[in-house]
């Protein structure tokens, strides 16, 4: 029950970190947001979020493997037809038209697009597995049309992060399915190709090249964000300078709650508060890493290391671009930054990992024996014993 339970662990306390740290990143942009009336709105709305990713962890969490099989195919149409109506009626939000506004709630389509496409690699690649050294029967169907279909669905919305993020989990999908690795090369080229188009037809993205290459300093243009990201981290120093004493969130860093929350968490909480996080996504993907080497299901093989790959790379594309080891992409930390799609769809994911991990050997009848445990501990106990001998 090592990895369920390290699952269980790891997944609750990111969550309830991210909370805490969102209460504290975010109150002065709640302000901002409500003309003084609340500091803790957003909060709230994060608290909520996690509430409904909580119950969407549990039901996935006792989902039998069969199941995610049969809704592989349906949760990826479901989040490419939400991403077309993006197209069409989306917002769009610092250049990427990726939200859709359903009444009161935004949703991002491109979230699903993520669980959709680790599901049908693992169905797709486990039904083909005599076959794939054959490259035509790795490239139909997934490659073409499903991949092509998915990414190119969220590359319309001009959202490069997620693209970025859907072509690593395509990457790690491949990679656990025992893909040689001389053919990622050729479905690679016109990847990178793509890539190096957004990002030189687009004086946005070449400018924050420039901000990471060091070529622009303005504090006060494309540099700002970045700049005090640093800032925040430096006046963190060695311990911090304390929960919810952050001077950068006070309307100096933008998206303090969200894309650079790592930055507040390291100007409050300093060195130990940074080296957490790290430890906790690093066990995260020790949990993952159990998952893929200690089952026989290729399914589940494939479908760990989709899910592994995806909140890993997201986290180290997020942090990277805070200490400016890479460009500031605009990518959410996993279960941490503030973001309702995100956090939801994540912790389904997570619920699915969960239901994998229950399959393993004898893990799920020591799950089943625990309430029996319980009542034989709590029968050695005089009070509880004589209770029982009474009603008996």
């Amino acid at each position: 029950m090592t990895t369920y339970y390290l699952l269980v662990g790891v997944t609750a306390a990111l969550v309830v970190f991210g909370l805490i740290m969102v209460l504290s990143a975010s109150a002065i942009v709640s302000i901002q947001n409500t003309d003084g009336a609340s500091a803790y709105s957003i909060f709230i709305s994060q608290a909520v979020f996690a509430t409904i990713g909580a119950v969407a962890l549990l039901i996935a969490s006792r989902l039998p493997m069969r199941s995610w099989k049969a809704l592989a195919f349906p949760i990826l149409l479901v989040g490419v037809v939400l991403q077309v109506l993006v197209l069409f009626t989306g917002t769009a939000v610092n250049g990427n038209q990726n939200w859709l506004k359903v009444g009161p709630i935004t949703v991002q389509p491109s979230e699903i697009i993520k669980l959709g496409l680790v599901l049908t690699g693992a169905v797709v690649l486990s039904k083909k597995r005599q076959h794939l050294h054959s490259f035509a029967h790795v490239v139909v169907p997934y490659l073409v049309p499903i991949v092509a279909v998915g990414v190119g669905a969220v590359a319309l919305g001009h959202d490069l992060g997620t693209v970025l993020i859907l072509g690593a989990i395509v990457a790690g999908v491949l990679f656990a399915a025992g893909i040689p690795l001389r053919w990622f090369a050729f479905a690679g080229v016109p990847f990178v190709a793509g890539v190096l188009w957004f990002v030189l037809s687009s004086a946005n993205r070449l400018s924050r090249f420039d901000v990471w290459l060091g070529r622009d300093t303005d504090e006060f243009g494309t540099a700002r964000q970045p700049i005090h990201g640093r800032y925040a981290l430096a006046d963190g120093g060695w311990l911090g300078v304390g929960l919810g004493q952050s001077r950068e969130k006070w309307g100096l860093l933008s998206e303090p709650h969200n894309d650079f929350i790592f930055a507040i968490i390291g100007e409050e909480l300093g060195l130990p508060g940074s080296l957490g996080v790290l430890a906790l996504f690093a066990a995260l993907a020790l949990a993952c890493y159990r998952l893929v080497t200690r089952t026989d299901d290729f399914f589940v093989r494939v479908a760990t290391a989709g899910i592994m790959t995806w909140i890993i790379i997201q986290a180290v594309i997020n942090i990277g671009a805070v200490i400016n080891l890479l460009p500031v992409i605009g990518v959410p930390l996993p279960l941490v930054s503030s973001g309702g799609s995100a956090l939801i769809t994540t912790m389904f994911a997570l619920g699915i990992l969960l239901s994998f991990a229950r399959s393993e050997p004898g893990c799920a009848e020591a799950l089943s024996a625990r309430p029996s445990a319980i009542r034989r501990t709590l029968a050695v106990l005089p009070g509880v014993g004589r209770r029982r001998r009474a009603r008996s």
